[in-house]
């Protein structure tokens, strides 16, 4: 590979560096996350993302185009560095990687910045722990053709390497604040966009909820559900009815079932 800076050493400093970062504290010090995987970084690149640093290992290529597209994102004026396969293995955090990995500055937005059209539809998660949760649900949010997302007092670094991977992509070209919750919970009612909380054992059902208009709706970990701070403060608070012996959804699941409703009922000919 022409012009590519080399690294051979699993001990080379860039190497070192990019293992600190599958922490989340040393993430939010230096500004940087890791993006794995040719999906991902492809997706990356054609929203128009900038990347820091690619580093590549032919010998671990699954896809046929990925020559393509690190050619692409040279081309950009980033810096390629072609590795060893044992330095890419030890920077790698999946089990079977393809051999591509990119250094990408933090994703995230505060909640001002976000730029929403006239009855926008939110989607709000609130303390997610698993990466892979938040990620499946920044990808139905996409599919439902969310504004925005919202992560409230997260657990989950909505820049973990393995969100990013969750979501495909997705994180790059849909828009996602961090914020508190009471920070966006006065931030909604600033502007006039309804909040529907989803609670299990709720008398109102969510399809009674009319969310035509503005619309945010907040979805909690299944464990411990939305936070007082929600159930008090939201507009409405619905369930999602359970006919079997379980008494509650996978949170990526709820979200996905509250969202489609929001579609279903915003595509309805009056």
């Amino acid at each position: 590979m022409e012009n590519a800076l080399i690294i051979e050493s699993p001990q080379n400093p860039r190497v070192k560096a990019a293992v600190k970062l599958r922490k989340s504290n040393v993430r939010r010090q230096t500004g940087e996350t890791l993006v794995e995987g040719y999906r991902e970084i492809l997706r990356a690149s054609d929203s128009g993302w900038r990347f820091k640093e690619l580093y590549c290992c032919p010998e671990l290529y699954l896809d046929l185009e990925a020559d393509k597209l690190v050619s692409k994102i040279r081309s950009s004026g980033v810096t390629v560095y072609l590795c060893s396969e044992t330095a890419f293995r030890k920077m790698s955090y999946r089990d079977t990687s393809d051999g591509l990995m990119a250094l990408s500055p933090l994703v995230g937005k505060k909640l001002d910045e976000l730029k929403l059209p006239d009855n926008p539809l939110l989607l709000i998660a609130e303390d997610l722990e698993k990466p892979g949760n938040l990620g499946t649900i920044l990808r139905t949010a996409d599919a439902t053709g969310v504004d925005a997302v919202i992560a409230c007092d997260h657990k989950t670094d909505i820049n973990n390497p393995n969100v990013i991977r969750a979501s495909i992509g997705t994180l790059f070209f849909m828009p996602v604040a961090e914020a508190s919750t009471e920070e966006t919970l006065l931030w909604l009612k600033k502007r006039g966009i309804q909040s529907l909380a989803a609670v299990p054992g709720a008398t109102q059902e969510y399809t009674d909820i009319d969310m035509k208009n503005g619309t945010a709706i907040i979805v909690g970990a299944e464990d411990e559900g939305l936070s007082q701070t929600w159930i008090e403060g939201a507009d409405h608070k619905a369930s999602i009815p359970m006919l079997g012996r379980n008494d509650s959804l996978n949170v990526s699941t709820a979200a996905a079932i509250l969202l489609y409703e929001a579609v279903r009922q915003r595509r309805k000919t009056p």
